[in-house]
């Protein structure tokens, strides 16, 4: 029902006619002011609806479609707001999209296995002979350790080809991509931690994050 309303929503939206729902007007006032399309929200939408039986992704791939519809659509919305028509940031926009939604998957890892649910990849676990139940008893053996470092090897590929089109992408669109900062320190946590995605200092803020954040702003770079 919730995904109809916005569905609905967004078609009203596109048709003046916004529902009296503060976020919807908020939105119909963004998609007047900045001429966003209209296909990215509704893919944001259908993602959503189609991911809510709460099942394990497949494969990698899985994976990452659902960032590229959800992540990625949200990023070309972010660079229309900036006014970037540019390929080379779509395609920086792809990759860091599916970084996230990449990254977004470990971080919640420990709290899916405490609600007894794990929705990592099932194609990495296999090969590595890892099972949910692993999963939901932490387990922190090497197998373990083996599936996440692939995983999480797959959210670094993703930033470093989102980092090779830096010189070609508008110095404005930066700010859309200034995520990266928070990706690679989590990428760079659990590398510290040999890949055990129950490790307690995964859980813990870095304190430096805004600083780093500002530094990144402030260079220009992502």
């Amino acid at each position: 029902m919730r995904m109809q309303f916005w569905k609905k929503a967004v078609e009203d939206i596109y048709c003046d006619n916004p529902p009296h729902q503060p976020v919807a007007i908020e939105l119909w006032k963004a998609v007047k002011r900045h001429n966003l399309t209209k296909r990215w929200l509704m893919k944001i939408i259908d993602e959503r609806e189609k991911n809510l039986d709460d099942k394990a992704y497949r494969n990698i791939q899985e994976l990452e479609n659902y960032a590229e519809n959800t992540q990625s659509s949200l990023l070309y919305l972010t660079l229309e707001i900036l006014g970037i028509k540019d390929l080379h940031a779509d395609h920086a926009a792809s990759h860091i999209g599916k970084a996230q939604g990449i990254v977004t998957c470990l971080r919640a890892t420990p709290y899916h296995g405490s609600r007894r649910k794990v929705f990592l990849p099932m194609d990495i676990c296999m090969l590595h002979g890892v099972s949910q139940e692993d999963f939901l008893r932490k387990n922190r053996d090497k197998n373990m350790r083996d599936v996440i470092y692939d995983i999480a090897s797959q959210a670094h590929l993703h930033l470093k080809h989102a980092r090779s089109f830096h010189k070609s992408i508008p110095v404005k669109a930066f700010p859309a991509f200034l995520q990266t900062v928070s990706l690679e320190d989590y990428l760079k946590k659990i590398q510290r931690v040999d890949f055990d995605i129950f490790h307690p200092s995964l859980q813990q803020k870095n304190t430096l994050l805004p600083l780093s954040l500002y530094i990144q702003a402030w260079r220009k770079r992502y």
